[in-house]
């Protein structure tokens, strides 16, 4: 999943996360700590959640969501609940992850023919999956997987028997070391895995030509001996060394982009790829920031200082703003909000429906948003969509 680190929503709520028992105070997105960390190394997260910020105001004022979003209906009804999908080139096919009955407990990955309105899973039905994307040139798809465990049919089993138990635990995204990122064929057959790497190496997205792909990797921590403080730091968190990579679309070339503690996650590509879109978490792990920074991993900027989590950011097509989610109206409250590529402007708030909304992506035309989100009748995570109310957007922005 593209959230992995502060456990600010529960199962129930989310597709995927990690959880710690943090609860941070809400703040208005504009706020502005006191005391900005300096950046290091490629930079940290300025906001930090020891900041105390006054309570929120944003939840008042003015809601666009009507105005917005238009035509909102549930795109995908089939399973437990589904979430995180990705359209292709020519915004006729929805790449997503879903949890079906049966005797995988885990997230699959499907393809939706959004015009024949047919479904097709694409992975092989065995262990973990997560992250996916349609390559926008080729008839294949990109995926991160587990299913080369050699314990995956056992991770199976012990799942669901722990969840036909009466034993109550928290939530948390598995950091599984066998997740690597696979290429296969439309139709799921012919699978390549392209990382063949010690760690956790998902998160991946390609750029526009298909010639790169981004993706997150926690590798460093299993590619050297770690000090016994930081072996301390990766048994508490497995996120904290991860950081974004940069690859050729068959897997070789990799180059390091990020190098600061803390998780960076969740990286995307401008639609001319020459901008990178990602949320970092502070080394604590208790809030994330939107930052946006050049392919090469220059020139990184820190759009959002809400103290709080502000994640799954996306670029419109345009290259002009950015819509993401963020819980800064209250920490189980998360809503979709966007802001301008340079942060100059306060980011408007989207959403004001009951329920959690998150990992929001336009259609390559930018005509159409799907995101995840919990406003279903029973509560259940799903994927909904809707006209994309652009004129508007950039009214409200400034633009």
């Amino acid at each position: 999943m593209r959230f992995e680190s502060a456990g600010l929503i529960s199962a129930a709520l989310l597709l995927a996360a990690c959880s710690k028992d943090t609860t941070p105070a809400a703040a208005p997105e504009s706020a502005t700590p006191p005391a900005v960390a300096e950046a290091g190394a490629d930079g940290a997260a300025g906001a930090s959640a020891a900041y105390e910020p006054p309570a929120a105001a944003a939840a008042e004022g003015p809601l666009y969501e009507s105005e917005l979003l238009l035509n909102t209906h549930q795109l995908i009804t089939e399973g437990k609940r589904s979430g995180e999908g990705y359209f292709s080139a020519d915004g006729n096919r929805l790449i997503y992850q879903a949890e079906l009955e049966g005797e995988n407990p885990f997230y699959q990955i499907f393809v939706r023919d959004l015009l024949a309105g047919t479904t097709t899973r694409v992975s092989p039905g065995i262990g973990l999956t997560t992250c996916a994307w349609i390559h926008p040139t080729q008839n294949t798809v990109l995926f991160a997987s587990t299913h080369e465990d050699p314990d995956a049919i056992g991770k199976q089993q012990r799942e669901l028997e722990m969840r036909a138990s009466a034993v109550q635990r928290g939530y948390a995204w598995d950091y599984d070391e066998h997740y690597d990122m696979y290429v296969a064929n439309a139709d799921g057959s012919g699978l390549t895995n392209l990382t063949n790497s010690r760690g956790y190496d998902a998160e991946g997205s390609y750029s526009s030509d298909g010639s790169k792909i981004l993706f997150a990797s926690n590798r460093e921590a299993y590619s050297r001996p770690l000090s016994q403080a930081e072996q301390r730091l990766f048994e508490d968190d497995a996120s904290y060394f991860m950081d974004l990579y940069i690859m050729d679309a068959d897997g070789t070339n990799v180059q390091q982009l990020t190098f600061s503690p803390g998780y960076d996650g969740g990286p995307f590509f401008s639609a001319d790829d020459q901008q990178i879109v990602w949320r970092r978490f502070n080394p604590d792990g208790n809030s994330a920031e939107i930052w946006t920074m050049n392919v090469d991993g220059s020139n990184a900027r820190q759009l959002t200082d809400s103290a709080m989590v502000s994640w799954g950011p996306y670029f419109h097509p345009s290259g002009d703003y950015i819509i993401y989610s963020s819980n800064v109206l209250g920490h189980a409250n998360f809503e979709l909000f966007m802001v301008d590529t340079l942060g100059l402007r306060d980011p408007v708030r989207v959403t004001n429906t009951e329920g959690t909304d998150i990992l929001p992506v336009f259609t390559p035309q930018g005509d159409k948003l799907a995101w995840s989100t919990t406003r279903t009748p029973d509560g259940s995570s799903q994927i909904y969509m809707a006209d994309w109310n652009d004129a508007r957007a950039r009214e409200l922005l400034g633009l």
